[in-house]
């Protein structure tokens, strides 16, 4: 099973933890996307590869793994009957408006966490209905 996530939860521990919240949830948020999109062929990389190419592109590298990340949730939400309408290129236009806008990122994040959330619950019920 998947857990759900939140928007103010990643807010308030990344916020208490300096940080240290943040890296554990790209951690497990990777890891999730993989196991519900396991069988589309592609791979969304781990927390070492986001930290470290992060750090060498001077944060260039996080912008594409997250429009990376919404391309794949939008593309893979027919496969259980979901639409998205936020896809990578909004993610990261929300992004690259943080520059000007102070909460862009934060709008980026809520929107990989709502088509997440939405996605993680459509693959627990697949997961309930192969229990029963």
């Amino acid at each position: 099973m998947i857990k759900r996530r939140g928007l103010v939860g990643w807010i308030l521990l990344s916020f208490i933890t300096l940080g240290i919240y943040n890296l554990y949830w790209i951690y497990q948020l990777a890891r999730d996307i993989n196991r519900i999109c396991q069988d589309d062929g592609r791979h969304t990389a781990g927390l070492l590869r986001y930290f470290f190419l992060g750090f060498i592109t001077l944060g260039i590298y996080d912008l594409v793994w997250f429009y990376k990340l919404g391309d794949r949730l939008q593309d893979y939400a027919p496969k259980y009957g979901l639409s998205f309408k936020e896809g990578g290129s909004i993610v990261l236009l929300w992004y690259l408006m943080g520059a000007v806008i102070v909460v862009g990122p934060f709008v980026a994040v809520y929107i990989i966490i709502k088509n997440t959330n939405a996605l993680a619950e459509a693959y627990n019920k697949t997961l309930d209905a192969e229990i029963e």
